[in-house]
């Protein structure tokens, strides 16, 4: 479906020029990721934020064939017996066994004098052992118990933890001019914003806002995916600005809190996104 940006009439894929004004409609080429259908200069696309500027092509990976190696037999060579050890033709080459001349003169060997017994006369008194006395024990009293008190233990207070829920964030609004805080639903996908009107009903409703009159009746939606925030301009007739930067149309941005969102030119409908 094609928005006409002069009149906001829906018109099928592949139409010129608008059925109901007779505007010329903007080209519109297809998402190379989804298949969806986005205006021929718009910068992402608007179903999955795929960047539509980029040089890199989608390309499917090509399916390569399992190689299959055949079953050739394994060559084994013959062993092969190796040479015997040659035999030394000297039979002591290096003069290992061959006794070595020396200068030096023989060592005489002493032989060792035998032990000598020596006699000891009879007169010789030879002294008694003397007999260490074995200690006597002595009984030492046991000492008496003594009766300690133990003290009783002090009871330990129960401390009791409260379970808190953990609370869902919610987005939130907060209109700059008239200081008035808007909670977003969350049981919608699309949130639309704009004006009364008979093709699309505005979930928020600007109309009651001071410089309404600036905002297109099917100006600007809102897409909820998890706990993540969108933002895209369905083609009103002011535009959308997001930190007083244009949002394209076909386009959309990802809301962080602090985010300015101005609907229509001139900062007259300022709303700031907030989580809670």
């Amino acid at each position: 479906m094609i928005v006409c940006p002069n009149c906001n009439h829906p018109n099928p894929d592949g139409a010129v020029q608008c059925e109901a004004c007779y505007t010329p409609l903007p080209a519109t080429t297809q998402c190379p990721s989804c298949g969806a259908s986005v205006q021929a200069d718009a910068a992402f696309c608007g179903q999955c934020g795929f960047n539509l500027h980029s040089n890199v092509a989608v390309v499917p990976p090509t399916p390569v064939a399992p190689t299959i190696a055949a079953d050739l037999p394994i060559e084994v060579p013959p062993l092969v017996i190796p040479d015997p050890m040659l035999e030394l033709l000297e039979p002591d080459p290096f003069g290992i066994s061959t006794p070595v001349s020396s200068n030096l003169p023989p060592t005489i060997v002493t032989p060792e004098p035998e032990p000598v017994a020596v006699a000891v006369p009879e007169s010789v008194a030879v002294p008694e052992p003397i007999v260490v006395p074995e200690p006597v024990a002595v009984a030492v009293p046991e000492p008496e118990p003594v009766a300690v008190a133990v003290p009783e233990p002090v009871p330990v207070p129960q401390v009791v933890v409260a379970r808190t829920q953990l609370q869902q964030v919610t987005g939130r609004l907060f209109h700059v001019q008239s200081n008035q805080d808007i909670e977003l639903p969350q049981n919608f996908s699309v949130i639309h914003i704009g004006k009364p009107n008979d093709r699309i009903p505005p979930d928020i409703d600007v109309a009651g806002f001071p410089n309404a009159e600036i905002v297109s009746r099917i100006h600007a939606d809102i897409r909820i995916e998890g706990d993540a925030y969108y933002i895209e301009d369905v083609g009103s007739s002011n535009g959308t600005y997001i930190n007083n930067l244009p949002l394209l149309p076909g386009n959309r941005h990802r809301l962080r809190p602090g985010d300015r969102i101005t609907l229509g030119k001139g900062d007259l409908v300022t709303f700031l996104f907030q989580l809670s």
